[in-house]
């Protein structure tokens, strides 16, 4: 019987040994994602009343969601919360793809378009606190083409003709500081004095995905162009995150995709952000859909700003202002890492007083009516009763023509991101409920310290 029961017992640490020592799955505390999902960095999860918020108000904010997919006035969305660094409340509705009957995903790749423009603005920082940029720097220093740069100017009354304008040279330099604070005076071309001459010269509207040649000589050829407005003199949003793109290339000697995923994405586990898409993640990027003049929403066109080129493009133009794919919690982490005051999960990308400095506003009125204020990339909260939303002093962030917008507020430790593919949106209020339904669901300050981890989400 010894003999036997030894036996029997070598036997089970064979078999069973490997399987006792694998390491064991992480608790799911939401819907799992599909099965062809590949395993990401996420943010540790909590309970969200032991990070004073609430679970039942959290659970209202996904109804009200639910209701717009229910009623066919948005395809799919997803919403991220996260509190003193855990992570509350993670839920996708409604269809990625709709013609296909495609459940919206939580790895799900999305088209970020102005998100962009946060982690080129960090990409800016990096280099700041390094010492290769400074605030003051002519944009000249790094791209010649614009060492003297024009503005467009009504004709004096009574010219005759049409589409006439005149042309005077900027009073001044640009600077880092005009592209990271949109004063630098250049729109996109749209709307401008000089907009046929935008046209003319291939450089007009904010989508490059389908550009053949490098972000660096397009927005050269751009500096020949009039501009908007004198440097400093006005806010015009436009090309000036796309032309801090290329000086990063040229201030790093690295392009710009390059330098994201080694001074950004790699050191954040942004496993998902990039770019243009690899061939095989296609099945993971959603589908764009457009809100229709008689009410719901139709297939956005393939071309352009619809389904895009992220995929079977020329892959050459890589635009910091609006030409990033990502995923909801790529995203996440990044905003975690600011609201850190530049860390995550021990990994220091920038200083505590760079973020202060890129969240401060620097443009006094120029920006939103002086309702708000506008930072280093940023749209900046001052005076919570001048914005007539919620929100805290301090609280930052920005959207995407896709219809999809963050906050992250610093003095109550918050980050929330609304994900969607829609553009346009046709006056779509969902936004606004979101923001309000978020701040409801807040019930107690921050905690001090993070509580304990009770779930990893991924």
């Amino acid at each position: 019987m010894t003999a036997r029961r030894f036996i029997l017992s070598a036997f089970i640490m064979l078999v069973l040994a490997p399987l006792t020592l694998a390491q064991a799955p992480a608790v799911q505390t939401t819907a799992p994602v599909a099965r062809t999902a590949a395993p990401v960095a996420g943010l540790p999860a909590a309970v969200p009343e032991s990070v004073g918020m609430s679970g039942p108000r959290l659970a209202r904010l996904s109804a009200v969601m639910q209701e717009y997919v229910d009623e066919g006035r948005i395809a799919g969305l997803a919403t991220v919360v996260a509190r003193a660094g855990r992570l509350v409340h993670f839920e996708t509705y409604g269809k990625m793809d709709v013609e296909k009957n495609l459940p919206m995903r939580k790895d799900v790749i999305l088209r970020m378009a102005s998100m962009s423009k946060a982690v080129t603005t960090v990409a800016a920082a990096i280099l700041l606190e390094e010492g290769r940029l400074l605030l003051t720097d002519p944009v000249s220093k790094y791209l010649p083409a614009f060492t003297q740069t024009t503005v467009a100017v009504p004709p004096p009354p009574g010219t005759p003709g049409t589409g006439r304008y005149g042309v005077v040279p900027a009073k001044r330099a640009i600077t880092i500081r005009d592209l990271l604070t949109h004063t630098a005076g250049i729109s996109y071309g749209q709307g401008s004095l000089a907009e046929a001459e935008y046209k003319a010269a291939g450089v007009i509207g904010w989508y490059l995905a389908d550009r053949k040649e490098p972000i660096v000589p397009l927005m050269e050829r751009l500096a020949a162009l009039p501009f908007d407005a004198q440097p400093g003199e006005k806010y015009v949003y436009g090309f000036n995150t796309d032309i801090l793109g290329a000086v990063v290339e040229k201030a790093s000697g690295v392009p710009l995709d390059q330098f994201f995923k080694a001074r950004i994405f790699d050191p954040l586990k942004m496993t998902d952000s990039s770019f243009f898409l690899p061939p095989e993640k296609r099945d993971r990027l959603a589908t764009v859909y457009s809100a229709a003049p008689g009410g719901g929403i139709v297939r956005a066109p393939e071309a352009g700003t619809g389904q895009g080129d992220y995929v079977d493009g020329p892959r050459a133009c890589f635009g910091g202002g609006a030409g990033l794919l990502s995923t909801p919690m790529d995203y996440a982490r990044f905003l975690q890492m600011l609201v850190n005051g530049g860390e995550l999960d021990g990994v220091r990308l920038l200083g505590p007083k760079t973020v202060e400095l890129m969240t401060a506003n620097h443009v006094g009125t120029l920006y939103n009516n002086g309702d708000t204020g506008f930072g280093l990339g940023f749209e900046v909260i001052e005076h919570l009763g001048r914005t007539g939303r919620y929100g805290s002093v301090g609280a930052y962030g920005w959207g995407s023509a896709y219809f999809q917008r963050f906050f992250v507020d610093p003095q109550e430790k918050l980050v929330a991101v609304f994900y969607a593919q829609l553009i346009p949106a046709g006056g779509l209020d969902i936004q606004e409920k979101w923001r309000g339904l978020v701040y409801a669901a807040i019930t107690g300050p921050p905690p001090a310290q993070a509580p304990a981890v009770s779930a990893t989400r991924r």
